[in-house]
């Protein structure tokens, strides 16, 4: 929970309209998927997955778990080190470029 206070409480991501920052949710929100089986087919998916989290991230389990249902060898876990998920939104020397650039060189053909 910290990552949420030190991104959207702050100048860094902060905004009027935001529901991180204003503390809130709105009925047209999308919590009510969280119960569906989304990941029940991720085992089918043949494209190539390229999955990037922070270390500290409170959400990391959703990308671990993603990672182990999926299939083949064009399949890769990330996981940054010493970053949260808001690192990844916005801190440019935490970004992956490199990895994310050659992964898509490679796949993207």
């Amino acid at each position: 929970m910290a990552d949420y206070y030190d991104y959207y409480k702050t100048p860094r991501g902060y905004h009027p309209r935001s529901l991180g920052s204003k503390g809130g949710w709105n009925v047209t929100s999308s919590l009510s998927f969280l119960n569906m089986p989304i990941l029940q087919y991720s085992s089918e998916i043949r494209s190539a997955v390229l999955l990037v989290h922070g270390e500290k991230a409170h959400s990391r389990y959703f990308s671990e778990t993603a990672y182990s249902k999926l299939t083949g060898d064009n399949k890769e876990l990330l996981i940054i080190p010493g970053a949260s998920h808001t690192d990844l939104y916005d801190q440019m020397d935490v970004i992956p470029f490199g990895k994310l650039k050659a992964f898509f060189e490679e796949y993207l053909k």
